[in-house]
């Protein structure tokens, strides 16, 4: 994979309820990632950017929300979402301090 596109793989971390759960169960993470992304280039980016070694790789892509306004019904962008089974005894630290 091009040394550029690993860090456009990865757009932030999701944090929600479901994530943490299964954080605390099975040790798996979820971030926001690009579209067009593959299984094996989140996997390669995940291990490059947090130096572990990944399991699995779960993806879905989440359809944005419908609102309705005084002007009429507008939509939310399409996303997909990563969850990001890593090995036992490892743990990724999204928090970097210097």
């Amino acid at each position: 994979m091009n040394p550029e596109r690993v860090y456009t793989v990865l757009l932030e971390p999701h944090f929600s309820e479901k994530v943490a759960i299964q954080g605390e169960k099975s040790n798996q993470y979820g971030f926001k990632v690009a579209r067009d992304a593959t299984k094996a280039e989140i996997k390669e980016a995940v291990e490059k950017l947090f130096g572990v070694s990944v399991d699995k790789v779960t993806t879905v892509n989440v359809k944005g929300k419908q609102k309705r306004t005084f002007r009429g019904v507008t939509r939310k962008k399409d996303w997909k979402k990563a969850y990001v089974s890593v090995a036992d005894g490892q743990e990724l630290d999204y928090m970097v301090t210097d």
